[in-house]
């Protein structure tokens, strides 16, 4: 019995982990990834990261989608129709709508959508008004200061957290 129920726990679970989506958001220049301040952000571009963390999402069942916008209401309305599509996480870089946006934050707090806050540099070694962020205190987690491994790290714990939960709902 215990073998059977363990069974359909794996399957259940392999089930859930392959049709998962997770979405990852791009703020403001980070279309510019690449290009803009190399010495800060690198030489990678946007494609070829979402390319290598496509990859990595494939092999463990995941289905990623990508989405970039300069524009917060974009953003916002972005993170509405992940709400109503059901996707289980968000990865979020926001850019400089970090420090300003209430709005996204509001978007996360009416959704209820968990998330982990990505930033390429370590804003706490920049310009103070980039030390305060608006999605931090609700967040999964924030990740900050690592380069673009952090958004490898934020999908290795995304895989996690919708892993485990899985097993819970069994």
């Amino acid at each position: 019995m215990q073998n059977l129920r363990q069974n359909r726990q794996s399957v259940l679970i392999k089930e859930i982990t392959c049709m998962t989506q997770i979405l990852f958001l791009q703020g403001p220049n980070l279309n510019l990834l690449g290009l803009r301040e190399p010495e800060i952000y690198g030489k990678i571009s946007l494609d070829e990261l979402h390319h290598q963390l496509k990859a990595k999402g494939l092999k463990n069942g995941l289905v990623l989608d990508f989405y970039q916008t300069n524009v917060e209401g974009e953003m916002i309305s972005r993170i509405h129709q992940a709400f109503f599509n059901k996707t289980p996480f968000i990865i979020i870089n926001p850019g400089a709508f970090t420090h300003s946006s209430i709005a996204i934050r509001d978007a996360f707090l009416a959704t209820q959508i968990p998330f982990i806050e990505v930033h390429i540099s370590n804003t706490y070694s920049r310009e103070t008004f980039r030390q305060r962020s608006y999605l931090s205190d609700i967040a999964k987690g924030v990740i900050i200061g690592l380069g673009l491994e952090g958004y490898h790290l934020a999908l290795d714990y995304a895989c996690n957290f919708l892993s485990r939960n899985a097993k819970n709902k069994i």
